[in-house]
């Protein structure tokens, strides 16, 4: 699917069912936070953040959570300080990993993170080992209607989309330039689309084949790598088979 690391795709996390929702609740509050530093606590003017939160709505966030710590830092109050940071490395067969985390503590977080790829057959590169690999794309998805495709198609390219695809699971993934992703989704909603889902990711612009134990490999890599707390995002380059994915989910 365009614009999504193949991990995404395969739905698997370690650990306990509460051990993931807690998890995902402290990434999603962080990104609040972040956005809203970064860019200011009012959604309607940063993208960013009403991005944030509705990924945090889709988690099932409690909506007076994020109420309150937007009001903190309206308020001035002092919040943790998470620092954006990021990390490229390779994992077996050659496949590029990057990493992007919020930390109040980088030497923690480095010191992880080179843990968890040595433990699985990686490297952690230095800045820009893999960067140049991916770029940066929003990508909105809308359920298909064979009755509607072909309009929807239209109706996206004329609103500035940059492509259209049908990746065969009953829906059609728009990609458009983040700068554009706003205004996009809101001329196809005022033409009666509603996107299912929408986010600003990183899209590798080679996909790079793995099987084998290359691929479980790489698969453990990334598992161990989810498992960090400041570990937000991951994103590879890698072209799993439906073999190595269901070796990986039997052996875990």
């Amino acid at each position: 699917m365009a614009g999504h690391s193949k991990w995404a795709n395969i739905q698997y996390r370690k650990g306990t069912q509460d051990a993931r929702k807690a998890r995902l609740f402290t990434r999603v509050m962080r990104e609040v936070q972040s956005a809203a530093r970064h860019g200011g606590a009012d959604p309607s003017r940063n993208s960013r953040l009403r991005l944030a939160m509705e990924r945090a709505n889709a988690a099932n966030v409690p909506k007076d959570r994020i109420e309150r710590a937007l009001k903190r830092l309206q308020g001035g109050e002092a919040t943790d300080s998470f620092e954006e940071v990021r990390y490229e490395g390779y994992g077996a067969g050659g496949v590029a990993i990057l990493v992007e985390c919020l930390t109040d503590n980088r030497n923690r977080t480095v010191s992880e993170v080179r843990h968890a790829f040595a433990k699985s057959g990686g490297n952690l590169g230095a800045d820009g080992a893999v960067a140049y690999l991916f770029r940066r794309v929003g990508i909105l998805q809308y359920p298909l209607t064979p009755e509607r495709a072909e309009a929807l198609f239209e109706r996206a390219l004329d609103a500035g989309a940059e492509d259209v695809e049908d990746p065969g699971d009953g829906s059609l993934t728009v990609t458009v330039d983040p700068e554009f992703f706003e205004s996009v989704r809101s001329r196809l909603e005022a033409a009666g689309f509603t996107a299912s889902s929408g986010e600003v990711t990183l899209q590798a612009s080679i996909q790079v084949p793995v099987s084998g134990d290359d691929a479980l490999s790489v698969l453990k890599l990334m598992a161990n790598l989810e498992e960090l707390d400041d570990v937000q995002n991951l994103y590879s380059n890698a072209d799993f088979s439906e073999e190595a994915i269901r070796r990986f989910q039997d052996a875990s």
